[in-house]
């Protein structure tokens, strides 16, 4: 193991601090979990406005510079040319951002939605009417704004590290607002980003150890424990580590290739073997109400008597999108060279979006007509059991349901091995000196010693962080809500500097 290429003054304060909280989070779990909790309120109580009109006002620049003259700049300048096919650029994408969340989430949010909607809308619970507001629901939280916040941070880091040469790293998403200027805060902007993913791995790994235990419960006689999903953390993290260790021509190009195409099919065997008109109709009048109310829902954070309900779920969304960004962003910007920004915007944007909308039409459609009419996934959820077993319990109700629960077993093991393929090597690059458009791999060490510290504070947080009732949502909450603060500011400064960004591109354009 050689330290020659360790950038020391990234790598050692925050592993540093979160070598700590991994260690405090095993022997004293508790107290950590406590701890985390006051963290948690004080966050939510004081920055809840802040999340959600920056989260929008990120969207909005997007589309703004999608229509202006710099959307027709070229990552790397004019001569720049494309490292990948636009379908494996789209399947990498796909699969590196929407992780296991859509395989977690989307069968079962919207039966919360549907029988526990904000008071301040005046729904009643398990109607028509909430189960309108269920499915609109999936859609705000899972298409356009969020991926709005990972394109704006993409195209940020794309710009300031192939067209305005900066270093790979964080600084390199204040390169279009601050220019060299930006490089003085480099080592503070890749430490506080490597906490705020750590956090926001550890929580999307708890979601899909959660999924993977439900499968296990599902489809055997064991049942989910910590033991378990102790197990199913070592599994994962040891098959993201080796794939991240096989560089991006090989681990990821090839998951995410097999991983979106195992996601059209289970969605058409899901589509055609459940109630297909019901779930149309419900998408139908979802996608219109998203449309009707976008501009009051994504606000929904500033009424009073919707507040604590914002905060559990579309803060809580906002957080953990924003916890992974930056990294993401060094990710997404990295694979972007050769492509127009307009191009950017719609491989990032637009594409993944439209699928988040399909998906959540089919699997939330789904687990709604369920709930219409029948109380039993629900009560999987209010008993508290493993919320991860409510997909599988959706798969009892459809012929072939043994074949579809082992292949969306295999779909969300690989859905989170490939996003946390892609984080892992974007972390651990900006933990190395010798990074270059030329040599991009950083080393192995490094990788593995991240995906290690990610495993641990994933796995007590699921099994410590539900409390009583050991379902782990409590502490998936709490960790995105901490990593996504100090993404929250990052980019508030990169949001500044794409306008001016904008700007300065429309000058030329009419000189």
């Amino acid at each position: 193991m050689s330290l020659s290429r360790l950038r020391k003054a990234v790598f050692i304060p925050s592993f540093a601090i979160v070598a700590f909280a991994a260690v405090y989070s095993l022997v004293q779990p508790s107290a950590f979990v406590a701890t985390m909790q006051k963290l948690n309120a004080i966050i939510l109580n004081t920055f809840d406005w802040l999340f959600s009109s920056a989260a929008l006002f990120f969207l909005l620049i997007v589309v703004v510079l999608y229509f202006s003259p710099a959307g027709r700049v070229r990552v790397g300048g004019s001569k720049a040319k494309p490292q990948l096919t636009k379908f494996r650029w789209f399947a990498i994408t796909l699969s590196t951002t929407i992780a296991s969340g859509i395989l977690f989430w989307g069968p079962m949010e919207p039966l919360y939605h549907y029988h526990q909607p904000p008071p301040g809308l005046h729904i009643t619970p398990a109607t028509p009417e909430a189960a309108d507001f269920a499915m609109s629901t999936m859609f705000m939280h899972w298409s356009f704004i969020p991926y709005g916040i990972y394109t704006l941070a993409a195209v940020a880091f794309a710009i300031g590290y192939y067209n305005l040469k900066g270093p790979f790293g964080l600084s390199s998403l204040l390169r279009p607002l601050a220019g060299v200027k930006a490089d003085k805060l480099g080592n503070i902007l890749n430490v506080l980003a490597l906490f705020a993913l750590v956090a926001g791995m550890a929580a999307s790994l708890g979601a899909g150890i959660l999924v993977l235990s439900g499968g296990v419960t599902q489809l055997t006689s064991i049942r989910s424990s910590p033991l378990l999903f102790g197990v199913i953390t070592i599994l994962v993290v040891l098959a993201f580590t080796i794939s991240a260790t096989s560089g991006l021509q090989k681990g990821i190009r090839i998951l995410s290739t097999w991983n979106v195409r195992i996601f059209i099919l289970i969605a058409g065997a899901m589509l055609l073997l459940g109630p297909t008109t019901e779930i149309l109709r419900l998408t139908g009048r979802g996608v219109s109400e998203f449309i009707t109310t976008f501009p009051e829902r994504s606000m929904i954070g500033f009424s009073s008597e919707n507040r604590e309900w914002a905060g559990d779920w579309t803060i809580f969304y906002w957080a953990n999108w924003l916890a992974w960004t930056p990294i993401t962003a060094v990710f997404l910007g990295r694979i972007s060279q050769g492509r127009t920004i307009r191009e950017v915007i719609r491989f990032n944007l637009l594409y993944p979006s439209l699928f988040g909308i399909l998906w959540m039409g089919i699997f939330s459609g789904s687990a709604l007509v369920s709930a219409s009419g029948s109380d039993t996934l629900w009560n999987i959820l209010d008993s508290g059991g493993n919320a991860g077993e409510i997909i599988f319990a959706l798969f009892e109700l459809l012929p072939i349901a043994q074949v579809l629960s082992v292949i969306y077993l295999i779909t969300s093991f690989l859905s989170y091995v490939t996003a946390a393929d892609s984080n892992t090597s974007a972390m651990s690059g900006i933990s190395s000196t010798g990074i270059s458009p030329q040599n991009q791999e950083p080393p192995k060490w490094i990788q593995v010693t991240w995906g290690a510290l990610i495993g641990i504070i994933a796995w007590v947080m699921i099994s410590f962080g539900g409390g009583e009732d050991a379902t782990g949502l409590d502490g998936i909450r709490m960790l995105s809500n901490l990593g996504g603060l100090p993404s929250l500011f990052t980019m508030i400064a990169v949001s500044i500097g794409i306008v001016f960004f904008i700007i300065r591109n429309k000058k030329r354009a009419t000189e």
